[in-house]
């Protein structure tokens, strides 16, 4: 006799979803915790790296070349680095999340300084502003745009670099594809979730910090008749 077929299991288990929301929620505040940590240390250690070397290539070389070796450091043995130093902690996991940052921030925020129209800066001097006051009033206002950009790109990237602080107990929506890959059989749902999980966030973040740009660069948009 011949057995009745049997259906395939369904690649997506919605019902897994449906009891399992806290948890996807409780992966998804982690990931944007680790990212909105790491983005913002790396801003704040950017920023004072880039207003250091402005106004020097030596200093420039220097800090883009040790933020060179930084970023080519693969993910997974920064992390491994930083286990006998500080263990399996959150910090192991920061730590290697900002020096991912600092290339791509580094040298944005400067190459946006550097752009802003030289007839701007003499005007604004011939009118008494300060070298702070011409940096911060001037200066900083115009590269918005430039330095918004690298945000951008450094907060997609460590959006997926978080996936692989998994390994360390860390790693937000990549838990739960690590959790998926871990079974005995895998469990497609749960590498489904957390990977489409932490696109759309990237995807969010990305509006986000695109919006902020708007928002904080009122004349580009009267400029372009928006």
């Amino acid at each position: 006799m011949i057995p009745p077929a049997q259906s395939a299991a369904p690649f997506v288990r919605w019902d897994w979803i449906g009891r399992h929301l806290d948890d996807i929620w409780e992966a998804t505040v982690e990931h944007l915790t680790l990212t909105g940590l790491a983005v913002g240390i790396g801003l704040a250690i950017s920023l004072a790296l880039s207003l250091w070397s402005l106004r020097s290539a030596r200093r420039f070389a220097v800090v883009t070349s040790v933020a060179s070796v930084l970023y080519s450091l693969p993910s997974l043995s920064a992390f491994a680095l930083l286990v006998p130093f500080f263990g399996l902690t959150r910090t192991t996991a920061v730590v290697p999340l900002v020096s991912y940052t600092l290339l791509i921030l580094v040298r944005n925020i400067v190459t946006g300084i550097r752009a802003v129209d030289p007839a701007v800066r003499e005007a604004a001097i011939g009118m008494g502003y300060t070298r702070a006051a011409l940096l911060w009033r001037i200066e900083m206002p115009l590269a918005l745009p430039v330095i918004v950009a690298g945000l951008r790109i450094a907060t997609v990237t460590v959006v997926g670099l978080v996936t692989v602080a998994s390994l360390i107990g860390y790693g937000g929506l990549g838990g739960l594809i690590l959790s998926g890959l871990r079974r005995s059989i895998i469990f497609p749902t749960e590498i489904v979730v957390g990977t489409v999980g932490a696109i759309l966030l990237a995807a969010v973040l990305d509006g986000a910090l695109l919006l902020l740009q708007r928002l904080l660069t009122p004349w580009r948009r009267a400029a372009q008749g928006v």
